[in-house]
């Protein structure tokens, strides 16, 4: 039976001290009331076995900071006290298991659909994306440029949101810059050919998502706030930035400035080899001395490689937790994971 020491290992990690080093990753249930936002009560128990099973570090499925940023039917927001309350149910529940739960905050921003916001969906330009809303089937619809105002605002709903989720209980917060959502087409020339201070070549881009980490922090701290964020988008799943390196230092230097300790590279294949068969979280190590979050379809074996080789500090998990509750034991054990299955999965909380 192979050892994952590392993977099982507590760690601190910012103000977070973790049962281990395992993560679960954020994914979309939409296990939300559509009209309310408020979550299900059945996601108690869906984190809190996590939690039961030594999952060090639980990240929520993402949560909206604004109806506008709504990308799919059933998604939880966090804009109000009835919201929080029900988040709260969830926190002690995990809390009372030894575990860890931050809220992944969230705007979705272009890649929606009127019907699903009420309104013109909200990007830094007036393009629209390419593709069809996931879980609901129609094109994405044409957005609105957002205006000085309105970006301001956002950046407001997103410090509202945070403090909401310290009232919920939550141990912090990660901020969702990643997979061409709305941080991400700030972030992106593909998504923004604005000519004011939010546009321009890629390290003027990354002002919003500066502003908004700034926000964020003012709330909880750099040791309790986490950012996520990626080449690869929803609407572009092969994108790749044309010198993946120099862009990859741009993001940590930007971060950095602006005070993040934690962050999360996101890809779906973490060991696909992007620079001379260097891996992205491999490169990103040579650009970040603080705690990186690793994901992308990561096993075991290869989750406790990349720990042991000091590329990450935590290994997130996705699909496979979705399907096993009990992930660690069954790893500790040598038991085969049930795998995931889409068809029988998909709006079930097991």
């Amino acid at each position: 039976m192979a050892e994952y020491t590392k993977l099982m290992e507590a760690a601190k990690i910012g103000a977070w001290q973790l049962q281990s080093r395992t993560a679960m990753a954020p994914m979309t249930r939409c296990f939300a009331d559509d009209k309310t936002g408020v979550i299900s009560p059945a996601v108690t128990d869906y984190y809190r076995r996590r939690a039961a099973d030594g999952i060090g570090l639980i990240i929520t499925e993402g949560i909206i900071v604004d109806p506008r940023g709504k990308g799919n039917p059933g998604v939880p927001l966090l804009i109000h006290a009835e919201q929080a309350k029900a988040w709260r149910e969830v926190t002690e529940a995990v809390h009372a298991e030894g575990g860890t739960i931050i809220a992944q905050i969230w705007h979705v921003g272009r890649v929606t659909h009127h019907e699903i916001t009420g309104g013109a969906p909200l990007a830094p330009s007036a393009i629209r994306a390419e593709g069809k809303v996931s879980r609901f089937g129609k094109p994405y619809d044409m957005p609105a440029a957002m205006s000085l105002s309105d970006i301001r605002e956002v950046i407001g709903q997103f410090a509202h949101t945070a403090k909401l989720a310290k009232e919920a209980g939550f141990d912090g917060v990660e901020i969702h810059g990643a997979h061409g959502y709305l941080i991400d087409q700030f972030n992106s020339d593909v998504s923004n050919t604005r000519d004011d201070q939010y546009g321009g070549d890629l390290k003027q881009r990354l002002t919003f998502m500066k502003d908004v980490l700034g926000a964020v922090l003012d709330v909880w701290g750099d040791d309790r706030t986490a950012i996520r964020f990626s080449a690869l988008k929803i609407d572009h799943p092969t994108y790749m930035w044309d010198d993946p390196e120099a862009a990859l230092s741009t993001f940590a230097d930007a971060l950095r400035s602006a005070g993040a300790k934690i962050i999360h590279p996101s890809t779906m294949n973490f060991t696909q080899q992007i620079v001379d068969g260097q891996m992205m979280h491999q490169l990103m190590r040579k650009y970040w001395k603080d705690a990186i979050i690793g994901v992308g379809d990561l096993t075991p074996e290869t989750a406790e490689q990349a720990l042991q080789a000091g590329w990450i500090d935590v290994a997130a998990i996705g699909r496979p937790l979705i399907a096993n509750p009990d992930y660690l034991h069954r790893v500790k054990s040598g038991e085969e994971l049930v795998p995931y299955d889409a068809k029988t999965m998909l709006g079930q909380l097991v």
